[in-house]
């Protein structure tokens, strides 16, 4: 058993008072062998609690182990080791007596001088304002059965970072993100630092990577440099590959953090700015500071963002014209609603048709398409909310002229849909009916008046009384939703079943 510090001091100080184990024993209550042990850990300037180390069974084979380990790059299994030593038998030695668990214990010491000796140190970065922007991809969630990706940057002396989802990690893609994390940031940094990947570098000759013409064409645009990282090493750009991390931790929905699916595109870049909102004005560890407040600082350091994106890469220029669309190649493709007369850049990538627009936060993706051929235009219905989807005629509104028509529109949305339901059915003597249903809405209130309405127009009940009886109906059962519909099921009338064995 370990003896205390006190303990260990009463038996040497009973050893100095007697000179003799024995009597320092009987004095301090221990064994002699003990008082021995501690008074030659003394004497020779060891640490009184440091384990002896005692010859092991393997200590004459060590050599063998560590050559193993070293060939094997310090993955080789002790079960291996342990048959390598039994298999030997040298004739100047015995046979190898250790067990398996002595065999491991030996292994394990060889591996952790092996990796000690080679362990990868760092040295902290101390990082300049305006100097350094990291970006990455990461793989996203699945959005309308398709796998999506996140573009991460990392600013790194104000620790902001801007998180972008995207379909595709094209040079257009990567070009308008680039742009749009500029802006979103409000300066260009001297360096972009990323990945070995082929819109970034076309080759490496002699461990010296070919930068794309695209990228660097750009890079001389927005007066920055693209570097590219050691290959396969992906330590050397932390920030970005932290930041991707962080954004798929929190936006990919896992049972971890138990969000909900994407039904929409639209809804993952929402959910990716709410996580740049909260990630960016949360205290970062390592400053102490919120990135937010340090971007301001970081802004005055940056270099001024030219006004007109880079676009060489992003396609043909485009006009959108009145009906929301562009062409290309003879077809017709929809875009959103507020980008009417604006130009766009139009693209194809593989399969697919991507529509790019200057938003206010800089190049944004803003439609996807199919690539389809001459007669087949491709329109998407939610880019024309106010179209039914597959037709091209508005539905109509009311639009109240006369006074008798804008006192019953007032009623509410029953007024309206009974309007509208009564003309299609080509009732007769509406404005009378009209005027009835105001001067009763005066006598019994508005909101009757109307959820009378709203039911007679859902039941197809635009006869004269037909009102009135509603209004009865409802006061009657207390329930203003409650629709009695017409139904030949239930119809008074005689069928012609019984002719159908005439004449047999």
């Amino acid at each position: 058993m370990q003896k205390s510090d006190r303990e260990i001091v009463e038996i040497l100080e009973a050893f100095d008072l007697t000179r003799c184990s024995n009597s320092a024993a009987d004095l301090a209550g221990c064994d002699p062998k003990t008082v021995a042990r501690y008074v030659d850990a003394r004497d020779r300037g060891r640490d009184p609690h440091g384990r002896v180390i005692r010859p092991m069974i393997a200590d004459p084979y060590l050599a063998k182990i560590e050559e193993l380990v070293e060939r094997s790059h310090g993955n080789i299994r002790a079960d291996v080791v342990h048959e390598r030593l039994v298999s030997l038998a040298p004739l100047e030695q015995e046979r190898y007596a250790g067990s398996a668990r002595t065999t491991r214990r030996a292994v394990h010491r060889a591996k952790a001088a092996y990796r000690a000796g080679r362990r990868r140190t760092y040295r902290p970065w101390i990082t300049e304002p305006g100097m350094w922007l990291q970006f990455d991809w990461g793989h996203g969630p699945v959005v309308e059965g398709r796998p999506t990706l996140l573009f991460c940057a990392w600013l790194a002396w104000s620790r902001f970072r801007v998180v972008i989802p995207t379909w595709d990690r094209t040079m257009g893609s990567l070009l308008a993100c680039l742009d749009a994390t500029l802006r979103a940031i409000g300066g260009v940094p001297t360096y972009l630092l990323t990945d070995n990947e082929r819109t970034i570098t076309t080759d490496r000759i002699a461990g010296i990577a070919v930068r794309h013409p695209e990228v660097v064409a750009a890079g001389r645009h927005y007066g920055a440099q693209v570097l590219a990282c050691v290959p396969f090493d992906p330590e050397s750009k932390g920030g970005a590959e932290s930041t991707v991390k962080l954004a798929k931790a929190d936006l990919v929905p896992t049972e971890a953090n138990l969000r909900p699916r994407y039904e929409r595109f639209a809804d993952l870049a929402a959910a990716c700015g709410d996580f740049c909102a909260e990630i960016n004005a949360r205290v970062h560890r390592e400053t102490a500071r919120r990135p937010d407040e340090l971007l301001n600082i970081e802004r005055a350091h940056l270099h001024l963002l030219p006004d007109e994106p880079y676009t060489a890469a992003l396609g043909e220029t485009r006009t959108v014209e009145d009906d929301q669309t562009v062409r290309i190649g003879s077809v017709r493709y929809s875009t959103p609603r507020e980008f009417v007369g604006q130009e766009v850049w139009v693209r194809v990538a593989g399969d697919e048709v991507v529509i790019v627009a200057r938003t206010a936060r800089g190049l944004a993706e803003i439609a996807r398409h199919a690539r389809s051929t001459p007669g087949r235009p491709q329109i998407n219905d939610a880019h024309y909310p106010d179209h039914p989807a597959g037709r091209a005629i508005r539905p109509p509104r009311p639009r109240p002229v006369s006074p008798a028509e804008i006192a019953f529109l007032a009623l509410g949305p029953g007024a309206e849909r009974w309007l509208i339901e009564a003309a299609a059915a080509g009732t007769p003597r509406v404005r009378y009916k009209m005027a009835q249903a105001i001067e009763v809405a005066a006598l019994l209130g508005d909101v009757r008046v109307e959820a009378a309405l709203a039911a007679a127009a859902l039941a197809g009940r635009f006869a004269e009384g037909d009102l009135a009886s509603i209004l009865e109906h409802q006061a009657s059962s207390g329930d203003a939703a409650s629709v009695v519909a017409a139904d030949e099921r239930f119809s008074i009338q005689a069928g012609t079943a019984t002719w159908a064995g005439f004449g047999r």
